[in-house]
């Protein structure tokens, strides 16, 4: 949940990249799935984590665990600070029926980035 005292900071184009919140006397940079994308900083350096982060892990794939053998690949579909929705990863087919799951925000443990040894996308089964 984001606090009353958490700052939107958005790129030059207006595009939202997360907050900024207080921590003590120094500032902490949250990115878009609520994870802390620095530590304690000055506010500047709060900015430049959250531009250097970007937004463009919105578009990689990810794993979610815990829904079968295997983590299942997903794609981000909405995220917001209320809730982050995610199907599975179709590969461009717009007309297949994908599973979808809601989730808590922030980012649950269940669901990351890939990781080398996980399950090739590609291979149906082994």
């Amino acid at each position: 949940m984001i606090g009353a005292d958490w700052t939107p900071h958005r790129r030059e184009d207006g595009e939202l990249v997360g907050w900024i919140r207080p921590s003590g006397e120094d500032w902490v940079a949250i990115d878009l799935l609520g994870r802390e994308a620095s530590g304690p900083v000055d506010w500047l350096d709060a900015e430049e984590a959250l531009e250097q982060a970007g937004i463009g892990y919105l578009a990689d794939p990810w794993m979610l665990e815990g829904e079968g053998d295997r983590p299942v690949r997903v794609r981000l579909v909405e995220v917001t600070p209320e809730r982050i929705v995610v199907k599975g990863d179709d590969f461009g087919a717009i007309d297949a029926p994908v599973p979808r799951w809601v989730l808590p925000w922030p980012l649950p443990v269940r669901l990351r980035p890939p990781r080398p040894d996980d399950p090739d996308a590609f291979v149906l089964s082994r």
